[in-house]
């Protein structure tokens, strides 16, 4: 089956074809930042490991609030891991390309169908998570802030959670003018 040639007025310009691969092309630009994305999630996982064996040798003296801080700050660094994660899947599917093993049995459900919209609120999600459990690692050890300190602590963790508000509110309005 051939195809009819296009009339020469149907035709895109040479200039413009070629500005438009070089656009499409452009995508690739952001596979190097994914990479480091891996890169600093090694650097989570090294942390990770650096703070329980850091916590290890002194867990059968500490006290209660010493093992929950422990808990937090680990629970913290999973999270951001899970963080960065989303952003390398969610990334480079929705702007790079997709990934290959898309039929493995171990593929998260999520993957191939988070688009931008939900990238952002599962990324505002987790920092608002990330900023709530810092609050309660501050909150268990009131005696190392000032009172201005707990204020702002306080402060920075509202405006997260006022700006996952405002995005989930963007976001329905917006669905509400696509009905």
């Amino acid at each position: 089956m051939s195809q009819t040639p296009l009339p020469p007025q149907d035709r895109d310009p040479l200039v413009e074809r070629v500005i438009e691969q070089l656009i499409f092309s452009s995508r690739w630009l952001m596979a190097p930042i994914y990479l480091g994305l891996i890169a600093a999630l090694g650097i989570l996982i090294v942390t990770f490991f650096r703070e329980l064996a850091h916590a290890l040798p002194g867990v059968m003296s500490m006290e209660e609030s010493d093992i929950i801080l422990l808990i937090l700050t680990l629970v913290d660094i999973s999270l951001a891991g899970n963080l960065v994660l989303i952003i390398v899947f969610s990334g480079y599917e929705n702007f790079v390309s997709k990934i290959g093993p898309a039929e493995h049995r171990d593929r998260p459900s999520w993957m191939g169908k988070v688009d931008f919209s939900g990238l952002k609120s599962k990324l505002i999600a987790s920092i608002v998570a990330i900023s709530a459990i810092h609050l309660l690692k501050i909150f268990m050890d009131l005696s190392k802030y000032s009172q201005q300190d707990l204020l702002w602590y306080t402060v920075i963790h509202l405006s997260f959670v006022v700006s996952g508000i405002g995005f989930a509110v963007m976001d329905w309005i917006d669905s509400r003018s696509k009905d």
